[in-house]
Formats: C-alpha cells, sequence, structure tokens
C-alpha cells in the first residue's frame, strides 16, 4: 500500500493487530475479574488480592495496549486517510466507544480499589461479553469494507 509508511505499512498492520489482540484479552479479563471481585469481603485478603491484580491488569496490559493500538491505528488512518471509504468512520466511531468502554472498566476498577462495589456480580458478567460485540463489528467492517 502507498502512502508514508511504505514498505512498512504492513509491519506497522501486523503490530496494530497484535496489540488489539492484547487489549482485547484484557478488555475481557477485566469485566470477570471485577465479577469474582464483587463477591469478596471490603478490606479481607481476598479483597486486597483482586485490587492488584485488576490494577497489574490495567498497568502492565491493558493500558498500554491501548496506546500502542491507537499509535499504529493512527498511523494507519494517515497513510490511507480519511477518504478511505464509510467503513473508516464507523470503525472509528466503534474504537471510541471501545475507548469509553475500557475507560469505564477503569473507573469501576478505582472504585473497589476505594472499597465501593458500584454493580453487582451479574453486570460485571453480563458487560463481560461487551468487547466480543465491538471485535465483531470492527472485523466485519475491516475485512470486507463493505461501504
Amino acid at each position: 500500500m502507498e502512502g508514508y509508511l511504505g514498505e512498512f505499512y504492513l509491519w506497522v498492520k501486523a503490530l496494530h493487530i497484535i496489540f488489539v489482540i492484547f487489549w482485547m484479552a484484557g478488555m475481557f479479563m477485566l469485566p470477570r475479574y471485577l465479577a469474582y471481585h464483587s463477591t469478596t469481603e471490603v478490606g479481607s485478603d481476598e479483597d486486597k488480592n483482586w485490587i492488584e491484580r485488576e490494577r497489574r491488569l490495567m498497568r502492565i496490559i491493558i493500558n498500554p495496549a491501548m496506546s500502542i493500538t491507537w499509535i499504529l491505528g493512527l498511523m494507519l488512518v494517515f497513510n490511507i486517510g480519511l477518504d478511505a471509504g464509510g467503513w473508516l468512520h464507523v470503525k472509528l466511531l466503534l474504537v471510541f466507544l471501545l475507548s469509553g468502554f475500557h475507560g469505564m472498566l477503569s473507573k469501576y476498577r478505582k472504585a473497589f480499589e476505594r472499597g465501593e462495589r458500584p454493580k453487582s456480580e451479574t453486570y460485571f458478567r453480563r458487560i463481560n461479553e461487551v468487547p466480543a460485540l465491538f471485535i465483531f463489528a470492527i472485523v466485519l467492517l475491516v475485512v470486507p469494507k463493505a461501504f
């Protein structure tokens, strides 16, 4: 593909996909962690262990993967241009929404860290499926580029 990335386009694209996988792995794990955590007693050893697990998951996997995904994704967007088609605009909207979901999970994690239980175990089990819906829609937009 032509553009400022030249021969590095496919390398950037491959790295983008790899970091999307890392980001989504964490986005699937965190709601499940929060579901398990929601059943623990505030201040217990188990509560403290879940707080540390969630913090590490965000700090070591989810946040860096999302940041690198965004950087590489924007490199790809600037390489192909915003006039690539409607699929790109819808994909960007979905990625913004997914990033908002990421922020919401981060907010819940911080609430657990303060000893709050903002939602039920059932709620966190249900929202565990949200990243799958986003990935399904995004991949179907990007691969066939239907519009």
